[in-house]
């Protein structure tokens, strides 16, 4: 049986690690870059050849490697719990990147916005998350938490929670964001219900409700825009 070259008898040059060092980190291929999360290969394939079928099970799509799950990475032959562990938390390290010190005293203008905030936390997600941002009166962010999350269809959202949270933060407004895994951007009867409660629950405590945005993948469904609010 044919075998690859382990990277050690590569050329030091194109050794991802050495080359990290040497040309700095951007020089990597994305296949590179997770060859050097992955550590090592097999008898049969080094790490990188690993590291690209791995992104080819995936389109070499970046953003659908962000949606695989632990048994998903699993299927492919080289790639083990701990491995699949250790891609899983580069891509939530990540994530956590684009969406931290983005919301620090930003006004929210437009739908766009808070497209903008979410996009990062929710569009890859395979199961649906509901989350709150909360303004003060000049619609400048506060602060931003995850309320629940749920299924691959639908979440389980307290509104007394809701309040609860925009009353500790002494927020004058909210904007609501969710997922949807399906790709399907339209409302559903239940997310139309709960919009409806959580405004006039903040009516009773003259907190505005500013908007509510569905997101699937890179594109978003705005309840302000569509004036269903």
């Amino acid at each position: 049986m044919s075998r690859s070259l382990t990277i050690k008898e590569w050329s030091e040059d194109d050794r991802p690690r050495e080359k990290l060092l040497k040309r700095g980190v951007s020089a990597l291929s994305n296949a590179e870059l997770l060859a050097v999360i992955i550590g090592s290969g097999s008898q049969e394939e080094n790490a990188v050849d690993l590291a690209k079928r791995v992104l080819a099970q995936s389109g070499n799509n970046l953003t659908e490697l962000g949606k695989a799950t632990i048994g998903d990475l699993k299927k492919n032959k080289g790639i083990g719990e701990a491995k699949a562990i250790g891609i899983m938390a580069a891509i939530e390290l990540g994530r956590r990147r684009n969406s931290s010190g983005i919301i620090e005293k930003q006004q929210i203008k437009c739908s766009e916005d808070i497209f903008r905030l979410f996009h990062p936390i929710v569009s890859d997600l395979p199961h649906e998350e509901f989350w709150l941002l909360f303004l003060n009166a000049s619609n400048r962010v506060i602060d931003m938490q995850r309320i629940s999350s749920g299924g691959l269809a639908a979440v389980s959202v307290d509104v007394r929670l809701v309040m609860k949270q925009a009353i500790e933060r002494l927020a004058a407004a909210l904007a609501l964001c969710h997922n949807h895994p399906s790709g399907n951007l339209r409302p559903s009867r239940h997310d139309q219900q709960l919009t409806d409660k959580i405004k006039k629950g903040g009516e009773l405590l003259e907190i505005r409700l500013l908007d509510h945005i569905i997101i699937a993948d890179n594109k978003y469904y705005s309840f302000a825009d569509e004036n269903h609010l």
